[in-house]
């Protein structure tokens, strides 16, 4: 490789790794806008999690054929980035296959293996657009994924293939190159490869000049499209290749389903229950009772919007979602991302926020939608990174009920029920022990 590809080569890896980290800065930012989070458990349990939900991928395997898809899918983009490795240090250097002296016979197998594994991604993101776009699987057809989020999941599987692609063709060029002798190609022969070796035979024939051309071309395209996928990254929802490891870490441990009450809440209600445990000085009420917008949302919220896949696994099993209401679990993360995105990109243009006289509620969500949730948990549970869309409908339906006074007549007469006799029910306290359940003799 002569200077001037050095040049180049160094031009752009540095412009890529300083735009991916302008971008992810903005993103981190986003999701600091949001209000304070204490992940509960301990170290231990948080980093389990780590290594069963996100690198283990264990919720994944409730369906087990796709999980394996999937993990081939995981294991391509982590292991065969190894040999990026060599590609950036071989582009800055201006050397040729630079590991392969140092490895020795190890380099064949390792380069084996990876074309391997180039094969099984390109057969399996076959599979998965056949399986997105040409099988009639109800959660790849909701209308949430019209537009760009359907063009998304497809360009990144497309973008898989070509790159794989060339990670073939550039082994297949440089092995022909070797055997014909041309330098540098010929310094370190690697022998044939498993998988690129089947396609030798279509350019064996080809001149020098030509194979030369076709090595350089699929180098290239190979490391600046790895380098446009990293830039691609923070507009996607791949963005969970990166946050689901953090997200699963922050994910607390509290038992299944257990709802937060606001401390504010039960403060007050303690002071009207025990007006003489009111304290002298003044109290600072709460900004806001639940959440109408992205910054009432904690920043565990945010990073669960970010760390959202769009798999729709969490909607599949809604039940709300099975009888036909507007309610969708991944609708409710992929509308909380969008809003945030809207005010990181205001913050750009002012460089502070300012009210826009929009808000993630009425605006993104619908109250028909969080008004059909049934508190089951059932979403939280199916996610494969423990993202909790839950939470946040509960934030958004208690700034309806104690801020904007819009509930269902149904929920109206339930509160002033449980207001009047601490129950659900038009039973009087004194009579509590007439309504356990008698077991029958």
């Amino acid at each position: 490789m002569d200077i001037l590809q050095q040049i180049l080569f160094a031009g752009i890896l540095g412009s890529s790794v300083w735009l991916f980290s302008k971008n992810i800065r903005a993103i981190i930012r986003n999701i600091r806008l949001g209000r304070d989070y204490t992940a509960s458990g301990s170290q231990e349990q948080r980093w389990r999690n780590v290594m069963l939900l996100a690198f283990g991928q264990k919720k994944m395997f409730t369906k087990p054929l796709v999980a394996l898809m999937h993990f081939i899918i995981y294991a391509g983009f982590l292991i065969i980035n190894l040999e990026v490795l060599e590609i950036l240090t071989d582009g800055l250097a201006g050397t040729h296959r630079v590991l392969a002296a140092p490895l020795g016979h190890l380099y064949p197998f390792l380069i084996n293996a990876f074309e391997v594994l180039a094969f099984l991604v390109i057969v399996v993101c076959i599979v998965f657009l056949i399986r997105r776009n040409g099988l009639p699987i109800a959660r790849f057809q909701k209308n949430e994924l019209n537009g760009w989020p359907r063009s998304d999941a497809n360009i990144i599987l497309v973008i898989e293939i070509i790159l794989m692609s060339l990670f073939l063709f550039l082994n297949a060029s440089d092995v022909s190159l070797q055997e014909k002798g041309v330098l540098p190609y010929s310094e370190h022969l690697t022998g044939r490869f498993l998988i690129s070796s089947y396609l030798m035979p279509l350019i064996h024939s080809w001149s020098v000049g030509s194979l030369m051309i076709l090595e350089r071309t699929a180098w290239w395209l190979h490391i600046v499209g790895i380098l446009a996928f990293l830039n691609y990254l923070p507009y996607s929802k791949h963005l969970h290749i990166l946050f689901a490891f953090p997200n699963a870490y922050f994910t607390p441990q509290e038992p299944a389903g257990k709802m937060t009450n606001m401390p504010e809440i039960q403060r007050e209600v303690l002071y009207a229950m025990e007006p003489d445990k009111i304290p002298s000085d003044s109290i600072t009420p709460p900004k806001r009772f639940g959440a109408k917008d992205v910054m009432d949302l904690s920043w565990k919220n945010l990073m669960d919007a970010y760390s959202c896949t769009e798999c729709g696994r969490c909607s599949e099993v809604c039940p709300a979602n099975s009888t036909g209401k507007l309610l969708s679990p991944r609708k409710i993360m992929m509308d909380t991302r969008d809003r945030l995105d809207e005010v990181g990109r205001l913050i750009d243009k002012t460089g502070q926020w300012e009210e826009d006289g929009r808000s993630l509620l009425h605006d993104y969500i619908r109250p028909e939608e969080i008004r059909a949730c049934t508190t089951c948990n059932a979403c939280v549970e199916a996610c494969p990174v423990s993202i909790n869309p839950l939470d946040i409908i509960l934030q958004l339906r208690r700034y309806q009920a104690m801020e904007e006074s819009q509930v269902p007549p149904e929920w109206t007469s339930l509160f002033s029920t449980t207001e009047t006799s601490m129950a659900p029910w038009k039973f009087p306290p004194s009579e509590r022990e007439n309504w356990r359940f008698q077991p029958s003799s």
